[in-house]
């Protein structure tokens, strides 16, 4: 099996080369980033400031073991009282993954993480952007290989994105395809 750069340079880009009409190779679209986000809103609302310092430090755990980075917490712009946010409180963490850790994340991401998601049968086109990018919701993080289901009193839903440097939406569901993406048709 080949790894996701290799499969790249070997596959994609050739196949990409002849269905698009590409001249030059550095034309082709590759991936160029992957953002892990999580959202605390409903969980962290109505808790004492240790409560809430504990969840936080839950999130920047889990995070950081499911990217091998560092996670950053994300701040609320603007307080919106029907959420119970308050401006320049935190809401959430994210991750932003680039070059072999971001591979060595979407290798795990198509081969274990989706196959082990419960009701899983593909990803839906839709879930594309205009641009070519692609966004995953996964429902529960135990689902990554590096969390104990046993260790987890609390369940995060991730949202994934796979940024593009693709044209259009065509192009960002054809070279995810070629890489490997399990891609509804």
């Amino acid at each position: 099996m080949l790894r996701l750069k290799d499969k790249y340079k070997k596959e994609a880009v050739s196949a990409m080369k002849k269905k698009f009409g590409y001249r030059n190779i550095m034309a082709v679209p590759k991936i160029e980033k992957v953002v892990i986000n999580t959202g605390l809103g409903k969980l962290s609302s109505g808790k004492t400031a240790e409560e809430q310092k504990k969840l936080f430090n839950y999130v920047i755990d889990n995070l950081s073991q499911i990217s091998g980075q560092r996670v950053i917490l994300t701040k609320a712009k603007k307080s919106i009282s029907s959420f119970k946010t308050r401006k320049g409180g935190f809401i959430g963490g994210k991750v932003t993954l680039r070059g072999r850790k971001m591979h060595d994340f979407l290798e795990k991401l198509i081969h274990i993480v989706l196959p082990r998601s419960r009701d899983f049968q593909g990803i839906s086109p839709a879930s594309f952007d205009k641009n070519g990018n692609l966004n995953i919701g996964i429902k529960e993080h135990i689902a990554f290989p590096e969390i104990f289901p046993e260790r987890a009193p609390i369940i995060l839903g991730l949202e994934v994105t796979v940024v593009t440097t693709a044209k259009n939406k065509e192009e960002g569901i054809e070279l995810l395809r070629l890489l490997g993406f399990p891609i509804k048709h």
